[in-house]
C-alpha cells in the first residue's frame, strides 16, 4: 500500500506535469487575427477596399513576436445579424487573438458586445458612430468619430461655401447616417447662430430608389447646401434624382461617399459633391503615409483610398499592441491597445482616447472630373 507521503509526492508530480502540459498546449505557434468585413451586400465596396489594406499590411509585415500572423476573414454580408454571427465564429471556432472590423457602424455595434463578452479586442477601421466604443472597453478604432465629422462638414459649409441655410436628407435605417445628420445639424445651427438654419430634414430607408417626395420638399425650401449622409449607392441615386429635379445646391456627405461605385452610379450628376473622409493620398501626413502609398501603388497600380489606408493602419495598430504586450494573449493585447499614443499611421498620428477613439485630422474631398480631389484639411479644435 502506498504511503501517505508518497501519495502526496505523486499528486504533486501529476499536477506539475499537468501544468507543464497545459502551458505547452497554450504556447502559440501563430498569431490569429480575425477580420469581419462586408465583402458582399450593400456595403461590399467599403469592405473590399478595407480588406485590400489589411492584406497589404500583412504582406508587408507577416510576423510579430517571432510568430507568423494568420488573417481569418469572415464576410458579414452587410447585415447586422451576420456581423454578430461572424464575430461569434471568430472567437469561438477560430480562437482569434484580436479582431479587425467593421466598415459600417451598425455592423460594428452588432459584433462589439460579443467580442467584449469573450474578452477579445477589436480594432475598428471606419465605424464612426460614437456608440461603437461607448461602454465597450474591448473596442477601439483608427478613425475619427461622427461628432467631429459632422462639425467638419458644418464648418466647411458655413466657412468655405458661405452657407446660411441647409437641408438634410438622411438614411434612417443606418445608425451612421442618423448620428452624422444630428451632429451636422447641431454644429450648423451653432455656427450660424440661427435656430432655423436647417430648413428641411427628410428621411429615406436603405435600398429606396424613389426620392421624389423628399427632394421636392427640399427644393421648395431653397437651401444653400444639402447634407445627405448615407451609403454610396443610395446616395449616388439620390443626388442624380436631385439634379434631374433642378436642385443645383452643393451636396455634402460623409466618408462613405468614397467608393468608386459612387462615381460609377452617379456619373456627371455627382460632379462637385463634397464629403469628409479620413485620408488623402494627395496629403501624406507621416513617413508611414508615404510608405503606404508606395506599397499600395506597387501592389495595385493605382492611388490608394481611405478605407485601404485605414485597414492598413488597423493591422499595424494590432501588431504594435501585440509587440508592446509581449505575449499573444487577448486581454494583454487589449490593455496595450488602450495605451496607444502617437502611433505613426498611414492616415496620421493616432492617439486613442479614454473611449478608444482616435484623435486625428479630417480631409474634405470633392468629385472633380470623375475623381476624388483634396480641397481642405480640418484639424480637431
Amino acid at each position: 500500500m502506498m504511503s501517505h507521503r508518497r501519495l502526496i509526492a505523486c499528486l504533486v508530480l501529476l499536477c506539475v506535469a499537468s501544468i507543464i502540459g497545459v502551458a505547452a498546449a497554450e504556447t502559440p505557434t501563430e498569431v490569429r487575427i480575425g477580420v469581419y468585413e462586408p465583402m458582399t451586400g450593400a456595403m461590399a465596396a467599403g469592405g473590399q477596399m478595407t480588406w485590400e489594406g489589411i492584406e497589404l499590411a500583412q504582406k508587408h509585415r507577416p510576423t510579430v513576436l517571432g510568430l507568423p500572423v494568420r488573417l481569418i476573414l469572415v464576410d458579414n454580408r452587410s447585415d447586422k445579424v451576420e456581423a454578430a454571427t461572424a464575430v461569434t465564429r471568430l472567437v469561438q471556432r477560430d480562437k482569434v487573438h484580436a479582431i479587425i472590423g467593421s466598415y459600417g457602424s451598425a455592423l460594428s455595434m452588432s459584433g462589439g458586445p460579443i467580442a467584449q463578452e469573450a474578452k477579445v479586442p477589436v480594432m475598428g477601421c471606419s465605424p464612426t458612430n460614437p456608440l461603437v466604443t461607448l461602454g465597450n472597453d474591448y473596442y477601439f478604432r483608427a478613425c475619427f468619430i461622427d461628432p467631429f465629422q459632422g462639425r467638419v462638414m458644418a464648418q466647411f459649409a458655413f466657412e468655405k461655401l458661405g452657407a446660411k441655410k441647409a437641408a438634410i436628407i438622411q438614411d434612417v435605417a443606418q445608425d451612421y447616417a442618423v448620428g452624422l445628420a444630428n451632429f451636422f445639424k447641431e454644429a450648423f445651427i451653432e455656427l450660424t447662430g440661427d435656430p432655423e438654419a436647417i430648413v428641411a430634414n427628410t428621411y429615406y430607408q436603405t435600398g429606396d430608389r424613389d426620392f421624389t417626395a423628399q427632394l421636392t420638399h427640399i427644393a421648395s425650401t431653397n437651401p444653400d447646401v444639402v447634407f445627405a449622409p448615407g451609403y454610396y449607392a443610395d446616395s449616388a441615386v439620390l443626388i442624380s434624382q436631385a439634379r434631374s429635379l433642378g436642385i443645383d445646391a452643393p451636396f455634402l456627405g460623409g466618408d462613405t461617399f468614397e467608393a468608386p461605385e459612387f462615381i460609377e452610379i452617379g456619373g456627371k450628376n455627382v460632379e462637385g459633391v463634397y464629403f469628409s473622409t479620413h485620408y488623402s493620398a494627395d496629403a501624406p501626413i507621416t513617413p508611414a503615409s508615404e510608405e503606404f502609398v508606395a506599397l499600395y501603388k506597387a501592389e495595385f497600380g493605382k492611388a490608394p483610398n481611405t478605407f485601404a489606408a485605414l485597414g492598413y493602419d488597423c493591422y499595424m495598430l494590432v501588431l504594435d499592441a501585440i509587440e508592446r504586450a509581449g505575449v499573444v494573449d487577448p486581454v494583454a493585447i487589449r490593455d496595450a491597445m488602450a495605451e496607444t499614443k502617437e502611433f505613426m499611421g498611414a492616415t496620421g498620428i493616432i492617439t486613442l482616447d479614454e473611449n478608444g477613439d482616435a484623435t486625428k485630422s479630417a480631409v474634405v474631398l470633392q468629385v472633380q472630373d470623375g475623381e476624388f480631389k483634396l480641397v481642405d484639411v480640418v484639424h480637431p479644435r
